[in-house]
């Protein structure tokens, strides 16, 4: 199979030819026809996750059919349709048992702790816990950008930020994941609030939902907030994950605000005082359960969300390469997309 290959961390994938993979008792192949392009991948290439080992074949957003069936899966047949989290889990484990497979303690990441999707070919294990069946009407592309960004949203607004009609919502960072974030809040409908350094991605915030926009290289975001919420927001979600995005995000909240983290980040700022005398609720979002893409799903079907909207561009697998080294520089709109793997 053709995919995105390295050997050493930091240094340009090259496109290799490697063995098909084969699946595993509980797992299958699946014939990968999109995979998102997206940070955390990054991130990976960098050696910043220790779950990376050499040599590696990125990619965690993907959406394909099934080619190879393990001897004990049970829920699927070849040619079905599917994604998967990007955080799957054992099956096994305690949190697994009481329904949180995204902080499974001995989870599968493709793409870190296996071989991912940039590749025609993707194993993945633990099939019948894990797998997603995709509906007939969403392509493939759509199925991708869901992938890590859309589905870590939707858990941090719905399930751990637990946005209601009404409530200020500020988005930190208007990446795919933040995006993705404003989208799902406005669809539940918040008043949202979209904070960026560039007003190109704040006027795409401002077409998937956005109420106000807050241009941080330009005003003192923390302030700008306060004024516009009448003593601040509710939830605060910083999806970028930085040093002032995360502080800016707690300190811009009211008295019982919600901040959730989603952008990844090894060190973090904190107004530890702020946290205490306001009683504020800090939490973190990672991933999202399989069994939760139900709701997910039946709001895209009927309109409610669109995160085809959040496609930005679709490339070929010739070009990942380029675009995996180059996502630190927060260039380009959405979502990018491999949705070519052939010569």
């Amino acid at each position: 199979m053709r995919a995105v290959y390295y050997e050493a961390f930091q240094q340009l994938p090259i496109i290799a030819n490697l063995p098909d993979p084969t699946p595993s008792p509980t797992g299958v192949v699946v014939k990968v026809e999109a995979s998102g392009v997206c940070r955390s991948d990054w991130h990976g290439w960098m050696g910043h996750d220790s779950d990376v080992k050499l040599p590696h074949v990125p990619g965690h957003e993907l959406a394909g059919v099934i080619v190879a069936l393990g001897r004990d899966v049970r829920n699927w047949k070849l040619g079905d349709r599917v994604t998967v989290p990007f955080v799957a889990g054992c099956g096994h484990c305690h949190e697994c048992h009481a329904g949180h497979q995204q902080v499974c303690e001995n989870q599968f990441q493709p793409g870190f702790t296996a071989w991912g999707s940039f590749a025609e070919f993707v194993a993945l294990e633990y099939a019948d816990g894990n797998l997603v069946r995709l509906p007939e009407s969403m392509n493939f592309a759509t199925a991708a950008s869901l992938g890590c960004r859309f589905v870590t949203s939707f858990r941090a607004v719905v399930d751990q930020g637990r946005a209601a009609p009404g409530e200020w919502v500020v988005v930190h960072g208007c990446g795919g994941v933040g995006l993705s974030a404003i989208m799902i809040a406005a669809a539940l409908g918040a008043r949202v609030i979209a904070v960026d350094l560039t007003d190109e991605k704040l006027e795409m915030a401002r077409n998937v939902g956005a109420e106000i926009l807050i241009n941080g290289a330009k005003v003192d975001v923390v302030e700008a907030v306060s004024e516009v919420t009448s003593g601040g927001a509710h939830l605060s979600i910083d999806a970028l994950g930085h040093l002032s995005t995360s502080f800016n995000s707690i300190s811009n909240l009211r008295r019982r605000g919600r901040h959730v983290q989603v952008g990844l980040m090894a060190k973090a700022k904190v107004p530890m005082d702020r946290i205490i005398s306001y009683e504020l609720e800090i939490r973190g979002s990672h991933g999202m359960q399989a069994h939760r893409y139900g709701d997910m799903m039946r709001m895209i079907e009927s309109g409610k969300l669109k995160p085809e909207k959040l496609i930005g561009n679709q490339i070929s697998l010739s070009e990942a390469p380029a675009a995996l080294a180059a996502m630190d520089q927060f260039k380009g709109l959405g979502i990018s997309v491999i949705t070519q793997f052939q010569v």
